[in-house]
């Protein structure tokens, strides 16, 4: 492997230098917005050579250009589009509240604690975001922890918590399709692999809400309303996606079954429909338009020798297969606190990534999974990501308050690390083949991969 140089790595360390220096010096790290942020990158990165070679500007241009328009970027895009639809359209016809409520509804007031917790993963898993989670479920749970008399960082750890599950798992969640396209593995098998490692901590989690003592005597005899049919969208694609359909097909048939479900209750017209879908595809729009510029970005920086650079460096001392996967958790851990965006820090990572991947044969879809789980963990326990900041707002105190109280990011942590010290489990991959026309349908591919 070519060592590289750091001088191709100079773009995003002056980025993540900005982005740290001003979300501390100005208390907030949204006045630094990522897209802004990534722009700098990419305009400090057209503006530098090689030591050794000169090119045009233009020619810069066309490698940046080449590597936003990579079909795996495109790909995920589109997916990003249509997971934002999809949303967007089980919003608008009460799929979330439904899914909440069926749970509230049959959940035993004395399980009350855990209960929030797998109702939180449960929303999680079927919405595919954290952020819709905490805004759904935070007010919930403040409430809870009021006519309980119970601490509310407790109840907003867990809430989080739960969040975090659905980010790392869902099969509509921007983090498992950033990891998917990535690493060109199916749904299906990343998340056999994903699950494996997390089960162990959604156990323990819940066993220890369940022995923390609450007063129920509050929360007794509520009533919450709930209609199975609107749930249906959330199931069809979940299993839709289990039995390996082509992503685009299951958000298509998501969409779809939302759009019969609204128009049948009367929760919106075909225009509002169409409406709907159109807010949902653009609350992915900065997500998609940094996902190309990032593409553009590692592009220019391979070019300039900095990925080669940063590979050498993270892997010169690691001779088996359990230090290169403790190096790609590392790379996207550090990235992810470093940007507090946890689907960014796997599109920035998952190029590196796969390449250990391939060097040290391990599994794509194990590689997949510790993308997303060390991501989406870290991302749950930064006091000045999203989620902290939200749930924080919204209960009334500090998002520092709440970190120590969200054991299950903790344990997804401890779950992964012994994950790749044991070098369990073993998994099959189910790799993307590209057809030599890019418009082909996607086929799949097994292969098999003994990670023991």
């Amino acid at each position: 492997m070519e060592k590289g140089n750091f001088k191709g790595m100079l773009p995003l360390v002056i980025f993540l230098a900005l982005y740290m220096f001003t979300g501390l010096s100005t208390g907030s790290f949204e006045n630094m917005p990522l897209m802004v942020g990534i722009t700098i990158a990419c305009a400090i990165a057209l503006m530098m050579n090689k030591k050794d070679e000169k090119i045009s500007f233009d020619e810069k241009v066309t490698i940046f250009c080449k590597g936003a328009g990579d079909h795996t970027l495109i790909l995920m895009v589109i997916i990003f589009m249509l997971a934002g639809a999809f949303y967007g359209v089980a919003n608008a016809m009460h799929a979330v509240d439904s899914v909440s409520n069926l749970g509230l509804s049959i959940l035993p007031a004395n399980m009350i604690l855990p209960g929030i917790f797998l109702i939180a993963c449960l929303l999680s898993f079927a919405m595919g975001t954290s952020m819709g989670t905490v805004a759904a479920l935070a007010p919930i749970a403040i409430d809870i922890a009021t006519k309980t008399g119970s601490n509310v960082a407790l109840l907003c750890g867990i809430v989080v918590g739960g969040a975090m599950f659905g980010d790392n798992l869902s099969f509509i969640s921007d983090t498992t399709i950033a990891a998917t396209r990535t690493q060109e593995v199916s749904m299906k098998s990343k998340f056999k692999a994903n699950i494996l490692i997390v089960l162990p901590a959604v156990l323990i989690n819940a066993i220890l809400l369940a022995i923390q003592p609450i007063d129920t005597s509050g929360i007794t005899g509520g009533t919450y309303s709930y209609n199975l049919v609107n749930i249906l969208p959330y199931v069809l694609v979940i299993i839709l996606s289990l039995v390996g359909m082509n992503v685009i097909n299951v958000m298509a048939l998501g969409v779809l079954s939302g759009l019969v479900i609204g128009l049948i209750h009367g929760d919106f017209g075909l225009t509002g429909f169409m409406k709907t879908i159109h807010e949902g595809m653009m609350s992915m729009q900065d997500m998609a338009i940094i996902a190309i510029l990032v593409g553009g970005l590692v592009a220019v920086m391979k070019h300039l020798g900095g990925i080669d650079w940063l590979l050498h460096n993270l892997t010169k001392g690691v001779k088996t297969r359990r230090g290169a996967e403790f190096s790609i958790a590392a790379l996207v851990s550090l990235i992810d606190i470093a940007t507090t965006n946890n689907t960014i820090s796997i599109i920035a990572a998952g190029p590196l990534a796969r390449d250990i991947a391939d060097r040290f044969d391990i599994s794509r879809s194990r590689t997949a999974s510790i993308l997303d789980l060390f991501s989406s963990a870290f991302n749950g326990l930064l006091p000045y990501a999203g989620q902290l900041l939200v749930v924080g707002g919204l209960a009334g105190v500090s998002p520092v308050s709440i970190m120590p109280y969200n054991w299950y990011s903790m344990l997804m942590i401890a779950a992964g690390c012994l994950s790749i010290i044991l070098q369990v489990p073993k998994v099959k991959d189910v790799l993307d083949v590209k057809q030599s026309n890019p418009s082909d349908v996607e086929t799949e591919e097994v292969k098999e991969v003994d990670v023991v």
